[in-house]
Order: structure tokens, then C-alpha cells, then sequence
């Protein structure tokens, strides 16, 4: 049998495990319910799929993202890792042959959204699936006190009655010590292992700065290094990117209102550095494997600091000294402090929205729809009259009640199946031989295309059969029309899940005491963001650290408070400081600078300089600092 290091090696080409990988992977491989809690880029998927491929049968991975589900299993499959993914995008067929593969064996991984739990289709499959472990990423979503609550990942606990020997492993990169509580309790895990990293990024000078003036600020820190700016708004984001371009800085756009085109197009120019700076909406970066981003800035202050936290940890990924920047000023306190009114509207507003949607939907009363819906909120909230932002978090406070779930924009990969026999598509040849050509052609390429949809790239296949893509089309919609094939091109939109008998707005039943406890909880988190941007006495990281529950903790010396501090350094604790830093390890001068703050540039320089002279440390090569014994 292989090793974990075999699987890691052979597939994923590396010979070592990250912190923590291999004593979680040896915790579900020796059948313990377990949670880890590791930070943005510390490698949450190897954690279950290296187990999926050790073990006999199937791994069965929930995530609420469905495009990182999507993306995931198409790097499993350039890795002939047999794997795939439900989500909304698939048919009621398509959704079958999958589970019917799955039953057979065929797969080592399948992936679904959390809402997938509550059809019938699904559960009826189940019971005839050999399921080996359940991983639940962003499992933080489980708890209503967590800061993405997500209704359907209490259906999750139900899988015990299932599979009540069956290892689960928890993911998340942020969980308070209340939250893991949760996690364990809804998950009915019995006394797992939890296996937790520090919240301390050693590498990451964590900086926040008032600012009256953001424009300027970004144009100067962007002009340095590979980085990321986030924006709360599709129009900041998209203003931000034209301000950068308009001082020569070559920046890329992404947000979920760009087609997908574009927006595979500016990810793939920031991966290959093309555009030094990727402008994006907070959803970017998930699942983003980029080791060597050097600045993390946020334009508008997050709500709270577990998304602050996850988006800042995208710096640094690689180790180096990297920096997490946020700029504040007035307005994003004023915002804050109001957002309670904005996240928890008053009851004749949710019944107004409840309305609205069943109407825009068409969904007649008494009816249990259990099915998703194409759902543009611009198109819907133009139809009603409604502002955008109060209109999207009453849907999501909705969703929060059960009511639906509501999904980002997902793309619905082609696909094709043949609806006729062997002998019909001989006979193209004497009618229809281009047809003919194209419809072989498939089959030699597609060995499942007669049994089940099949997923193609119209590309790619036009490629392969001497053809281009649009005359491909033609071909595919003609065959169509002809009975011999069904034909489901490539689509993308945001979906609404309705999961619920239809009712009377008036006579909906909403939790309101659940909605006041949310309400003072997300008070009490605003405020922490609040002391968080306005502090000005207590390191940055070790408030980080108290408020994720850890203890024993001791200033980071490498934030904005603590250099404040640094800055009046003598300079014989520098020097002795300095010294410490190089004999930890190697470190170019361009890295030890940005761990201070620039007021000390010069006077760190100076010292290196001494030292370098007096011999005490040399430079190598590669620029790093070495110190001699």
C-alpha cells in the first residue's frame, strides 16, 4: 500500500507535507472525526484528497463555492485523478449518470454544494454510494455565529445516520473558539482531533492607515510590487482599475459582473505577471495558488475580521515579507457603524423581498418549487424598484431563515449525448458526410458521450477535428435538430435555489429572535473591526491572535504599532536585532527593509553596510545576506 508521501509525490510532484498535512491525513486515514484550521494558502484540499486516493471508495467534499469545486476538479482531472462535481449547472440526467458512476466506483472524489443534501434525486443515490470520508470545507459555515452562516450545512449532520463510522474532516481558514464548538456539535463529530495553526504570519507586515486620500495611496503602493486591491463595489473596483492604468500601472479588473471571457482573461495575465496588480471584488483569490504576492490592499475596509483576515493572509504565501495595507478613513467607520440597519431590515421589507421574488420567479402559492432559477439581481431589483445593496442582504437574511439559497455566477461547462444508435450515425455518411465526420469523431474522443451528457470544450475539439469552433456549433445544433443528439451549450449566470412550500408574504414565518441574536453579534463583530482600525496602542497581530482565542501571545514586532515602537530603537538594539533576523535565516536587503518601517531604511542600511565591512556578514550571489561563523 502507499504512503501519503507516495500519493503526495506521485501526483502533486512534491516530496514533503506542509505543516500539519500529515498528522491530519494520518488522523481521517485511521478513521478519527477531525477539524483543521489552516490559514489561506496553507494547502486545506491535499488534507483530504491525499486520504481519497489511499482509501478504497469515495471521498465526498461539501463547499458552498462552486466555482472553486469546478476548478478543483479540473486540476484533479489534468492529474488523472478521477473526480468530479454536482452543481446547479447540470441537468436532471446529467446529475443521474453521475450517481450512478459514482455507485460503480468510478470516482475517487465527488464534490457537491451544501443544498444538494436536500433533494430526493441525491439521497435516493446515496445510500448505494461506498463513501470512505466526508470532508466539509469552509466549515465554519456552519455555525450562525461564523461569519458566512449558511442554513443547508446543518443538513450535513443528517449523513450520520449514514455513515456513522465514517471519518469527517472540518476545513476552514478562520474559526473563533465558539464557531469550532459549533462545528463539532452540527457535525456530530465524536471527540475529533482538532489541529490548529497560529494565526501569526511572521512574514506579513500587517499596516492600516487613515487615509483622506486613498487614490494617491494606492497609486503609490501598487507602483512597487505584485499585489491585489480589493474593492467592496463592482464600481470601485472597475474605478480603481482605470486610476492605476491612468498613471501607467498595468492593472487587470475582476468581479462577478465581467463574462467569464474577461475574467479568465485578467486572472491569467495577473498568474503570468502581466498586469503587476489584479483590482478585485472580495470573492477573487479563492483557491488562487499565486506564492509571490507581494502587497494585499484593501481600498474599503472589510465588515469584520475574519474576512480581513482571510484576504490579507493572500499575501505571502510563499514566505517572503510581504504587506497586508488597509485604508480607512470616516466614512468606512460611519459605514460600519451603520450596517446593522442595512444587514437586519425591519419585517415589512423582508416580506416585501419575499414577495417580490416569488413574483419575479413566477412561483404560485402552495407550491414546493426545489429547484434553481437563473436570478440577476440588477434584472431584479430594476423590475421592483428596489436598491440594490438593502434589496441583497434581505435576500441574504432570507437565506439565512431557510428560505433559498442564493449561488455567485456559475458556469455551465457544454455538453453532449448521443440520443440515437451506432447504425443512424453510419448512415450520416451517405446524407450528411460533414456531419458524419464530426459525429465519429466525437465518439473516438468521448468514450462516455453515448451513455451520459459529456462535457466538451469547443475549442479544444474543433482543434482536434480540423475544424473551427463555430462550424463545430453548426454541426452539433444541426444534429440536434435531426434527433440525434442533445446539444446543452455553455452558460453562466448567478442561480436562486427555492426550497420551500410557497406562501402568503403575510403569513411567512420568520425567526425574529434568531435574527436579534445575529443582529448583536454582528454589533459585536463591526465594533472589533472598528478597535481594530482604530487602534493605536496594541499590535496588530496579537489582537488578531486574542480575538481568534489564542493565548500566550507577544507583540509580532513587524506591524505598524509595533514599528512605531522600532522606530525608537537605539541603534546598538537594532544592530543586535538585525543580527538575530540573519543567523534565523537568509534574507536579501530588499526583504530585512520591508520589515521595518521606512523611516528606519536608512539607518538599517548603514548598519548591514558595517557589517558586511567588518566581515561579519557577506552577500552571496543571489543577493541574500549570509552571516559568517
Amino acid at each position: 500500500m502507499p504512503s501519503p508521501e507516495d500519493i503526495l509525490k506521485k501526483y502533486w510532484g512534491y516530496s514533503s507535507f506542509r505543516p500539519l498535512q500529515k498528522e491530519i491525513i494520518a488522523a481521517v486515514v485511521g478513521g478519527k472525526d477531525a477539524i483543521a484550521l489552516l490559514p489561506t494558502g496553507g494547502g486545506k484540499s491535499v488534507c483530504y484528497q491525499v486520504p481519497a486516493l489511499l482509501n478504497e471508495g469515495l471521498c465526498l467534499v461539501i463547499s458552498p463555492l462552486i466555482a472553486l469545486m469546478q476548478d478543483q476538479v479540473a486540476r484533479l482531472t489534468e492529474l488523472q485523478v478521477p473526480a468530479v462535481s454536482l452543481h446547479s449547472g447540470m441537468n436532471y440526467k446529467e446529475v443521474k449518470a453521475v450517481l450512478e458512476a459514482a455507485q460503480q466506483g468510478e470516482y475517487k472524489l465527488l464534490y457537491i454544494s451544501p443544498e444538494r443534501l436536500r433533494t430526493h434525486l441525491f439521497i435516493e443515490y446515496l445510500y448505494g454510494i461506498d463513501v470512505s470520508m466526508v470532508a466539509v470545507d469552509e466549515a465554519h459555515c456552519i455555525s450562525q455565529w461564523g461569519h458566512d452562516f449558511r442554513p443547508d450545512y446543518l443538513k450535513i449532520g443528517d449523513l450520520r445516520a449514514l455513515y456513522k463510522n465514517t471519518p469527517f474532516l472540518a476545513l476552514t481558514a478562520t474559526a473563533t473558539p465558539e464557531v469550532q464548538q459549533d462545528i463539532s456539535k452540527y457535525l456530530r463529530m465524536d471527540n475529533p482531533e482538532i489541529f490548529t495553526q497560529s494565526f501569526a504570519r511572521e512574514n506579513i507586515f500587517y499596516n492600516i492607515r487613515y487615509s483622506e486620500n486613498k487614490n494617491a495611496a494606492v497609486i503609490e503602493q501598487m507602483a512597487r510590487d505584485c499585489g491585489i486591491v480589493y474593492c467592496r463595489s463592482r464600481k470601485q473596483t472597475e474605478a480603481t482599475g482605470r486610476l492605476l492604468r491612468q498613471n501607467g500601472l498595468n492593472a487587470a479588473v475582476y468581479h462577478a459582473g465581467l463574462d467569464r471571457e474577461t475574467r479568465e482573461k485578467s486572472q491569467a495575465m495577473w498568474m503570468r505577471n502581466e498586469a503587476a496588480t489584479m483590482v478585485a471584488t472580495t470573492a477573487f483569490g479563492m483557491g488562487i495558488d499565486k506564492p509571490d504576492v507581494r502587497t494585499v490592499l484593501h481600498y474599503d475596509s472589510p465588515e469584520h475580521l475574519e474576512a480581513w483576515y482571510q484576504e490579507a493572509g493572500r499575501a505571502g504565501r510563499d514566505g517572503k515579507p510581504s504587506l497586508a495595507l488597509t485604508l480607512y478613513n470616516h466614512g468606512d467607520i460611519k459605514r460600519l457603524e451603520e450596517s446593522n440597519e442595512l444587514h437586519y431590515p425591519a419585517d415589512a421589507y423582508l416580506r416585501k423581498i419575499y414577495q417580490s421574488v416569488a413574483d419575479f420567479l413566477q412561483i404560485p402559492t402552495g407550491v414546493e418549487q426545489q429547484q434553481y432559477y437563473p436570478f440577476d439581481i440588477f434584472d431584479f431589483c430594476g423590475k421592483f424598484k428596489l436598491e440594490t445593496l438593502p434589496a441583497l442582504y434581505a435576500l441574504k437574511l432570507l437565506e439565512r431563515e431557510g428560505l433559498w439559497t442564493l449561488t455567485e455566477a456559475v458556469y455551465q461547462p457544454s455538453t453532449v449525448q448521443f440520443t440515437t444508435t451506432r447504425e443512424y450515425i453510419d448512415d450520416l455518411e451517405i446524407h450528411f458526410p460533414r456531419l458524419h465526420i464530426v459525429a465519429v469523431g466525437l465518439l473516438r474522443m468521448y468514450n462516455s458521450i453515448f451513455y451520459y451528457p459529456t462535457q466538451i470544450r469547443e475549442k479544444n475539439t474543433a482543434w482536434r477535428l480540423k475544424t473551427d469552433d463555430e462550424e463545430l456549433v453548426k454541426c452539433l445544433v444541426q444534429m440536434q435538430a435531426l434527433g440525434l443528439l442533445e446539444y446543452n451549450k455553455t452558460g453562466e449566470g448567478p442561480q436562486l435555489f427555492f426550497h420551500h412550500y410557497r406562501v402568503e408574504a403575510k403569513h411567512l414565518l420568520i425567526n425574529h429572535e434568531r435574527i436579534n441574536l445575529l443582529r448583536k453579534r454582528h454589533e459585536y463583530r463591526t465594533r472589533k473591526m472598528i478597535e481594530f482600525l482604530n487602534n493605536t496602542a496594541k499590535c496588530r497581530e496579537e489582537y488578531l491572535l486574542h480575538y481568534f482565542g489564542e493565548k500566550n501571545t507577544k507583540a509580532c514586532g513587524h506591524c505598524d504599532i509595533c514599528s512605531l515602537e522600532q522606530a525608537q530603537l537605539s541603534t546598538d538594539t537594532l544592530h543586535r536585532q538585525l543580527m538575530e533576523r540573519l543567523e534565523q535565516k537568509k534574507i536579501t536587503l530588499k526583504d530585512l527593509l520591508a520589515l521595518y518601517p521606512p523611516a528606519l531604511s536608512e539607518t538599517i542600511i548603514d548598519i548591514v553596510r558595517r557589517l558586511t565591512d567588518t566581515g561579519l556578514v557577506t552577500t552571496c550571489s543571489n543577493g541574500l545576506l549570509l552571516v559568517v561563523k
